[in-house]
């Protein structure tokens, strides 16, 4: 039954996958084969130059926050296993697997602005559910008439919410239900509708027009292409938009202070009452003379309103990175941002300030085609070595196990196809490309998975040598091996798992395959080879002790004579072929419970006759080292041995 549970899913995966990858009517639907990385595959190489537009400086850091920015850029845009890195002071170098269209190349390239807006709402990051029909003339009228009403008050967050849902119906009637779900086209909407607009300042919560408001209902935030920033956005309009992590979804005002408008960034313990350092970190902002003037003007009329409209947003790369709420007016240009930081998280913000204060533009340099002879060079013959492997694998099951060597066989198939069809899945949900580190880790795993059939075996004739017949041989067995399998499975998947998060590039993806097949490992053996271990148990062929079988007992040592067992134990003669009933009946026996008196057990009385085990304990109760225990054991093999010849 065990069989079928594995069987059902695995059958399902692979059904799922031929069928999509089949299928007409999905071009970008699964693959027979899994997706291949840079190095295999082949790709693009794009060279930036970093460049600003006052002739400035650009530090190390700032370098490495516009590696940050590209790397989400590219993450976010569906492009998985690219290579991102500084060159020299000022080049950053981009390789991404596979055929990279100009938008792509147009979305790593462009400059990373950052920008202080005012926040006019804050809502959940998910979509909000379109209607499925649409309201009656009466609902869109009254809608209109409260949107008016609502716009003109000039009340809280929440009327302006109610606002956009009452307007969403006009909106709709207006464009269509394909404008409406057209971004350009509600991008181009929102354009026009503020041109008909006049605000009295950023704030003002009549900028959230129906488009705005349809913009905010459509936009979702868990949506990693909604993540991937890119500038560009209109600095007099207003902004729909989500922050760094999709937590939260922003509608700001238009840009009051631009970035380049601040001087300096920097992160630390925030100073307490009297003068003292408080254990508090956050980070201060230092502006030049007209940003000071302009966010003390900004400041003071922030202070007044309610959340979160008292919230000032800093954009960077068309995302919100922070959204602080201003407490009090702040004149001289130095403000401090506070809140939930810790060292770590108060520097990235520093830095992520620091670099969207730079106006630094990206030039693309160079753009070649990256080619893949040496990295399909280097798989065949990581595949030869791989295969060489596996067959000695093969040859030493077949030798050591006979004829049940197959099984060890059939599991690695069946471990093999588990994980190609896995990696294909993967590549397919989740753009998941094989690397040839990756590659490596699955040659190294065929090593570690016969691992887990050769403990169990071992177990098992372990129990035959112990005189009991295959059927309790193979629970027993099981239930010993599987505490070893566990064990070191688990020490593999740590491993793994450390591995993958302390490293960067191509040692990620060994790391990645290592778990993958640790886990499936642990599957296969639990879910096939122990199953059919139990049904090979009730095979005359097996369970008699065919020379062929690999578990004859010539071949496991069962024959009689002195035998260690350990704990001081050892057994003389062994029984050839047991019974089953015999078997559990003797295993009773050992399990209960016995007391020979003077505090000494059965075990530890002196041997009086050949076949009884040797003592554990010295006659005054003392356990017994382990070399007392071996000389006990060999005088009194050399007793029995003189009563043999005597007799």
């Amino acid at each position: 039954m065990t069989i079928f549970t594995m069987l059902l899913p695995f059958v399902a995966l692979v059904a799922g996958t031929v069928w999509d990858a089949r299928s007409e009517e999905n071009p970008d639907g699964a693959s027979f084969g899994p997706g291949l990385a840079l190095d295999l595959q082949g790709g693009t190489q794009v060279v930036l130059e970093a460049v600003t537009t006052d002739g400035s400086e650009i530090s190390p850091e700032a370098m490495e926050e516009a590696v940050g920015v590209i790397r989400q850029r590219v993450d976010a845009n569906g492009v998985s296993e690219a290579e991102i890195a500084v060159q020299g002071d000022r080049q950053i170098i981009v390789e991404i697997p596979g055929e990279v269209d100009d938008e792509t190349i147009a979305l790593i390239s462009k400059a990373a602005q950052m920008k202080f807006r005012p926040v006019l709402s804050m809502v959940a990051p998910q979509a909000v559910p379109q209607p499925s029909a649409e309201p009656s003339p009466e609902a869109s009228g009254d809608a209109e008439k409260e949107s008016g009403k609502d716009a003109g008050s000039g009340d809280s967050a929440e009327a302006d919410s109610g606002k956009g849902d009452s307007a969403e119906g006009d909106a709709a009637e207006a464009e269509g239900d394909d404008a409406a779900a057209d971004p350009e086209a509600l991008l181009a909407k929102i354009a026009e509708e503020h041109k008909e607009l006049k605000p009295t300042d950023p704030s003002d919560p009549a900028q959230i027009t129906p488009a705005v408001q349809e913009y905010a209902n459509q936009l979702d935030c868990l949506d990693p292409k909604n993540l991937q920033g890119g500038g560009g956005d209109d600095p007099d309009l207003p902004l729909v938009t989500c922050d760094e992590i999709g937590s939260a979804k922003f509608i700001l005002g238009p840009v009051e202070v631009d970035g380049t408008s601040l001087v300096n960034a920097t992160s630390g313990l925030m100073p307490g009452q009297n003068g003292t350092v408080s254990n508090q970190w956050g980070v201060t902002l230092d502006l030049n003379d007209e940003g000071a003037e302009k966010f003390r003007e900004v400041t003071q009329r922030l202070y007044t309103l309610e959340q979160p409209r008292n919230q000032f947003a800093i954009a960077l790369d068309g995302l919100v990175v922070s959204a602080p709420s201003i407490n009090e007016p702040i004149p001289n240009g130095q403000a401090q941002i506070s809140g939930s930081f810790n060292r770590e998280s108060a520097a990235t913000l520093a830095n992520q300030l620091s670099f969207g204060s730079l106006p630094l533009t990206f030039d693309v340099q160079s753009q070649n085609q990256i080619s893949a002879t040496l990295g399909t060079e280097q798989l065949q013959r990581g595949l030869f070595a791989g295969l060489i492997g596996l067959i000695l694998v093969v040859v030493y099951s077949l030798f050591q196990y006979r004829t049940l060597g197959l099984l060890t066989v059939a599991s690695l198939v069946v471990a093999g196809v588990m994980t190609y069809v896995v990696i294909a899945l993967l590549s397919w949900g989740m753009d998941y490309r094989l690397s040839l580190p990756g590659v490596a880790g699955l040659i190294v795993a065929i090593g570690f998975t016969a691992d887990s059939f050769i403990v169990y075996f071992e177990r098992i004739r372990d129990e035959l040598r112990d005189g009991r017949s295959l059927r309790l041989a193979v629970q027993r067995g099981w239930t010993r091996a599987q505490r070893t399998i566990y064990a070191a499975k688990a020490v593999n998947l740590l491993s793994a798992v450390i591995l993958y998060f302390m490293t960067v590039g191509g040692v990620r993806g060994f790391a990645f395959t290592l778990g993958l097949t640790t886990i499936i490992d642990v599957l296969v053996v639990i879910w096939f080879t122990h199953p059919v271990m139990e049904l090979i148990a009730k095979i005359p062929f097996f369970r008699d002790g065919h020379k062929a079988s690999g578990l004859a007992p010539d071949r496991l040592q069962t024959s009689s004579g002195p035998r260690y067992k350990g704990a001081g134990r050892v057994d003389w003669e062994q029984p050839s072929a047991p019974s089953d009933d015999a078997e559990e009946a003797r295993e009773g026996a050992e399990r209960a419970p016995a007391y020979a008196g003077a505090g000494v057990s059965p075990q530890s009385a002196p041997a009086a006759t050949s076949g009884t085990p040797a003592p554990a304990r010295t006659a005054d109760g003392r356990r017994m080292t382990i070399a007392e225990r071996r000389a006990a054991e060999r005088k009194a093999a050399s007793e029995a041995a003189k009563n043999e010849e005597q007799l």
